[in-house]
């Protein structure tokens, strides 16, 4: 008897509630997935596939949805299929976690932040598999090691908030596979992630499938990865299904003309050789974005010399501290006026961590920091204060960083009220032409962060990021919850900006063609140190470093043709950063290999 499949979605229908009325989500979709096979679903944020892997799970009731029509037949291995749009609640307690497995897109919403990783690691144990404590702590140690996180033992005892984004990501990673389920979902797994980590990742769910056949549903916007992982691809727009074939096919010959837009939007790495400076995304229908390259200024904006970050780790009766986390050591660089820097490198090597500290958000614990001349490190509250209108920050979480409880519309305005700029009608025209910028309808302003999808929640984060109109914008993975297209859009937008307005930006990011088609500058940061730093055709035409040559050998290719045979391309276990208290690191040497071209001496110590 042939393998029928595990997962069968027919007519499926998902309405939402609104003032006007039900609103459907996904209408008329259907798609088989088989034992062992990776489906990914691809479309632009808001086209519903986020909304189909909820309610194969049945968590889009928990968000305002509710299955209108349609089947969800699951195979559970145990006879016939149980129809999961009609299960009993206490089916889907025990299928949820045990036999499919779900890695959520926003990894700070999937985690409780009031339970340790640990905690929240042996729960899903212990229910579907009943281990032992012992046993489920065990298995918890060896999930860690799996997704490449540094120093187990100790994140075990760790709480969300302790983690760097990535890291997050690769916990809520290793909870889906945990019991290994017949189905694993994956919404935007590697989002967040750096290439390296990205690569070991989707290496670790093939061995998944290889060693239980379990079959995957992956959700992404990201072609590159579909080229590398998919066996069928299925492609959404507005809530429909619009194509469906093997991957081959629909890379060689796309049949709708929403999928040969979306490949057209794919930012590919070696696109910009030859070139010295950021050029925008041409896309057939699209704004085209600035007519001539940004080649930016040649005075400088922000002098940072020998920042250090380090937070302390606390143990003991009197909560003392025992070590530090050295999130950043000695690091230096100059950004000019109109141009961009751009931070590369794995989630927990310390960019963030330097993004923060440029503005304040964390205290670093030595070095300057020069913005436009003035120290921003030796600023009181009130210097503090009139310092950040001049720069501004997009966070990496646009759900944390957007007030659930007020409307989007509050939430851009809300700079401008604080500053006094704009006020009544003025103040109205501002939001709505910044709504306009970030290509998001005018009628969103009334809406609630809740109310959005991931992609279009990060627009009204830029959007408020923008509203001062500030010299200076550290974008930590801006563009990383974008679809393609939009993605696209996001950073022609950035480009105008700074031809329009001189703007210059400090752009900490995973994705290396994102980061070559924006870049004047690149540094590549490896745990806690800037490695390599450079004109970004220098770094990316002529990688000395040995871990910048490993993130750019990683860089998955839009071509299921170019497939590595290889698949894990991670650089292998990253030392601890943890150190005693008094540890000096020493300071960061490095050599001129050409003009502006600095790459860290390997005897320097980590």
């Amino acid at each position: 008897m042939p393998d029928r499949p595990i997962a069968e979605i027919s007519g499926l229908r998902v309405e939402f509630q609104s003032s006007h009325g039900p609103v459907a989500g996904v209408e008329d979709v259907s798609f088989v997935i088989n034992p062992g096979e990776i489906v990914c679903l691809v479309g632009e944020s808001g086209s519903g596939k986020s909304v189909s892997s909820l309610s194969l799970m049945r968590l889009v009731e928990y968000g305002g949805g509710r299955i209108a029509s349609g089947r969800m037949l699951f195979d559970c291995g145990e006879g016939d299929a149980i129809d999961l749009a009609r299960a009993d609640a206490g089916t889907m307690r025990r299928i949820r976690g045990g036999e499919i497995g779900m890695i959520f897109q926003e990894p700070m919403t999937a985690l409780n932040p009031v339970f340790t990783i640990g905690r929240q690691l042996c729960e899903g144990l212990r229910a579907h598999r009943a281990m032992a404590r012992s046993a489920a702590r065990k298995r918890a140690l060896e999930l860690l090691r799996e997704v490449r996180i540094p120093e187990p033992e100790r994140r075990l005892k760790q709480y969300p908030h302790e983690l760097s984004g990535g890291m997050r990501q690769r916990v809520v990673i290793a909870m889906a596979i945990a019991c290994k389920p017949r189905l694993l979902i994956a919404d935007e797994p590697t989002t967040a992630l750096d290439v390296t980590t990205q690569a070991g990742i989707l290496a670790l769910m093939k061995r998944l499938r290889a060693e239980t056949g379990a079959a995957i549903l992956f959700i992404t916007h990201d072609m590159a990865v579909v080229a590398q992982v998919a066996d069928r691809v299925v492609v959404m727009h507005r809530g429909r299904k619009v194509e469906e074939g093997p991957v081959a096919r629909i890379f060689a010959d796309p049949a709708h003309d929403y999928t040969r837009a979306l490949l057209a939007a794919v930012p590919r790495l070696g696109t910009m050789r030859g070139r010295p400076d950021p050029e925008p995304v041409r896309l057939s229908g699209a704004e085209d974005g600035p007519a001539a390259p940004v080649r930016g200024g040649d005075d400088a904006l922000l002098r940072v010399q020998g920042l250090a970050v380090r937070y302390p780790v606390r143990g003991g009766i009197l909560r003392r501290t025992i070590a530090n986390v050295h999130a950043a050591e000695d690091v230096s660089f100059v950004l000019n006026r109109a141009r961009t820097l751009s931070l590369v490198g794995e989630s927990g090597c310390g960019k963030s961590s330097v993004g923060r500290a440029i503005l304040r958000l964390v205290e670093p614990v030595a070095g300057k920091i020069g913005l436009d001349g003035t120290d921003i490190v030796k600023l009181d509250a009130g210097g503090l204060r009139r310092a950040r209108r001049d720069m501004q920050m997009i966070f990496q979480d646009p759900f944390a960083s957007l007030d659930p409880q007020m409307q989007l519309f509050d939430q851009v305005a809300e700079p401008m009220r604080n500053y006094g700029i704009a006020r009544g009608g003025a103040l109205r025209d501002r939001v709505a032409e910044l709504f306009d910028r970030v290509h998001l309808p005018r009628g969103f302003m009334r809406r609630y962060p809740h109310e959005m999808s991931g992609g279009q929640r990060q627009r009204v984060a830029i959007a408020r990021a923008l509203a001062l109109n500030p010299r200076l914008i550290v974008a930590d993975e801006a563009v990383s919850a974008l679809d393609v297209s939009v993605q696209a859009q996001v950073l022609n937008l950035m480009l105008e900006l700074q031809a329009e307005l001189g703007l210059s930006f400090l752009f900490i990011s995973h994705d290396m063609a994102v980061v070559e088609r924006l870049s004047h500058d690149v540094g590549v940061m490896y745990l806690g140190r800037i490695v390599e730093i450079g004109p970004r055709a220098r770094v990316f035409g002529n990688p000395r470093h040995p871990y910048t040559q490993a993130l750019l050998k990683a860089v998955p290719v839009a071509d299921p043709a170019a497939r590595n045979p290889a698949g894990d391309l991670a650089v292998g276990p990253i030392p601890s950063p943890i150190h005693p208290p008094g540890h000096d690191p020493g300071p960061s040497v490095y050599d001129e290999v050409a003009p502006g071209h600095h790459v860290l001496t390997s005897e320097c110590g980590y």
